[in-house]
């Protein structure tokens, strides 16, 4: 197991949300907001934390926050911003809508993660899940190759890199779900209410 000093955790929080409606890191789920469940899964396991985001409305987290160095380029850009700033090999990336995320599961990304992997990925339920992910920070310099010809697709972009995906059961898999819309923040409120 890496020691956490050797690992930053990036939780990427520029997105528009526009399938939401407003800013997911801020949505509740148990009286807690989406950010900070993923701040409380990340802290055991990493020596810094990153927000990616252009809204200083995070700053409230009293956390390291960086602004998306291209605005409007999706989560490729925000991963790439995120890497710059990082000032270790080993980068613990998460979107901002993981509300489930745990520290147990974050631990299989670090568990034995072979060194010439370039991307370290969960997988489930046959989705491969590229921003519940441990990544190098060399890889900054692919997807700034790619930004700079216009390319955006997080998962193209991936698909050129030394990665191995780690799949987890459908149980595990609950926790990295990412919630996107207003319909599945109710099935998802409502899960925890029974």
């Amino acid at each position: 197991m890496k020691k956490k000093s050797t690992i930053t955790g990036i939780i990427l929080a520029g997105g528009k949300s526009s399938r939401m409606g407003e800013d997911k890191g801020f949505l509740k789920l148990n009286g807690k907001t989406f950010m900070s469940s993923i701040i409380a899964a990340l802290k055991p396991i990493v020596g810094e934390i990153i927000i990616v985001s252009n809204n200083s409305e995070y700053d409230v987290f009293n956390l390291k926050r960086v602004a998306d160095s291209m605005e409007d380029s999706g989560p490729l850009a925000g991963l790439y911003s995120g890497l710059l700033h990082s000032e270790t090999e080993n980068n613990i990336v998460l979107s901002c809508d993981v509300p489930l995320i745990s520290t147990s599961v974050l631990k299989k990304l670090l568990e034995g993660a072979p060194s010439e992997a370039e991307v370290i990925q969960f997988e489930s339920e046959g989705k491969t899940m590229p921003l519940v992910a441990m990544y190098k920070k060399k890889c900054r310099h692919h997807f700034l190759k790619l930004l700079q010809t216009n390319e955006r697709r997080l998962r193209f972009a991936i698909d050129q890199l030394d990665v191995k995906t780690i799949t987890l059961d459908s149980e595990l898999g609950k926790t990295v779900r990412n919630i996107n819309t207003i319909s599945e923040l109710k099935d998802l409120k409502h899960e925890f209410k029974d």
